[in-house]
């Protein structure tokens, strides 16, 4: 006997269907006290390469002494840390298996509010469970683990709950369009997804280095509202900038001639309003490369010159 589909259950389950067996369990394991060995908790992955690179999130495996992966199948896999990066909540791991399925990252997703979108993860260990909503939201930010804005983040409705970090969202093509992060507690039908060119930029760097460089400019600031007469006089496009309130005397900002209170206005040309504006920039700016740097000092204009270092 046939079964006819509606065209919304045939999009996810043709999604599942190809996707649905690239997508781990991850289990984090910790030594305790003498007494054997104790799960501390599992989250969610996704094989991205067939012999075995996954992608997470960073907090899911951050404090794992031993890692594990489940696949759909049943097969159980030891698995290595090959890098993470708090700063975007993105982590690669790797089991020692090949001929895996797996899923790609999507290069340039196309989104639009109200489109569907697919959740697959291991919410509270119920292996591979499928979840959809909508895209309710686009170029939201969330602040990483250490402070750091991740941008460009995608809000949706799929329903997510602990053990979903760091399995992906899908569009109704298959298409891995995002990276599941985390969710508002208390709050109902809110999730985030990291959106797939950001972390695929993330997991290159950890696949080839192990870590994401990143350019430091060795300088602690906070935004600033600028005298009006000051943004008349340099005619600046906006009321706000970045001051220096403490430096690192051996970073590169000193070394270039920067000062505590010195007002940051540009960055290569681009206007500095707020400190997530000059980390924007050097997270895509070339360790070793000198950059343009305008500041006001006093009443005073200086251009300057700043060669930023990579961050530890």
């Amino acid at each position: 006997m046939s079964i006819f589909w509606d065209a919304y259950s045939r999009a996810v389950i043709a999604v599942i269907e190809a996707v649905g067996p690239s997508v781990v369990s991850v289990a984090i394991d910790r030594r305790s006290r003498g007494y054997g060995e104790e799960p501390t908790g599992a989250g969610s992955g996704f094989m991205i390469t067939p012999d075995g690179y996954i992608v997470t999130n960073s907090h899911v495996v951050s404090a794992a002494e031993r890692l594990s992966v489940s696949l759909i199948n049943g097969d159980r896999f030891p698995a290595q840390l090959v890098g993470m990066d708090v700063s975007t909540d993105i982590a690669v791991i790797r089991v020692d298996a090949t001929a895996l399925p797996y899923a790609r990252l999507s290069e340039r997703p196309v989104l639009k509010v109200g489109q569907l979108v697919i959740a697959v993860g291991n919410p509270f260990g119920f292996q591979n469970t499928v979840s959809t909503g909508v895209v309710s939201a686009l170029g939201r930010s969330l602040r990483s683990q250490e402070g750091r804005l991740i941008e460009n983040i995608i809000q949706h409705t799929a329903p997510l709950n602990p053990g979903n970090s760091g399995g992906p969202l899908l569009d109704s093509r298959g298409h891995v369009v995002g990276i599941n992060t985390a969710i508002i507690a208390m709050a109902q039908g809110i999730g985030f997804a990291i959106p797939s060119p950001m972390a695929r930029w993330v997991v290159t760097q950890l696949m080839t280095q192990g870590r994401v460089r990143r350019s430091y400019l060795g300088i602690v600031g906070q935004s600033r509202l600028l005298d009006r007469r000051i943004v008349r006089f340099h005619k600046l496009g906006g009321d706000r900038s970045v001051e220096i309130v403490s430096m690192d005397p051996n970073g590169p900002a000193y070394a270039a001639g920067l000062r505590e209170r010195d007002i940051i206005i540009t960055f290569e040309g681009h206007a500095i309003a707020s400190i997530d504006d000059l980390f924007h920039h050097l997270a895509e700016w070339p360790v070793g490369k000198a950059a343009a740097l305008a500041v006001i000092r006093g009443k005073e204009r200086l251009d300057l010159r700043v060669v930023p270092t990579e961050a530890s």
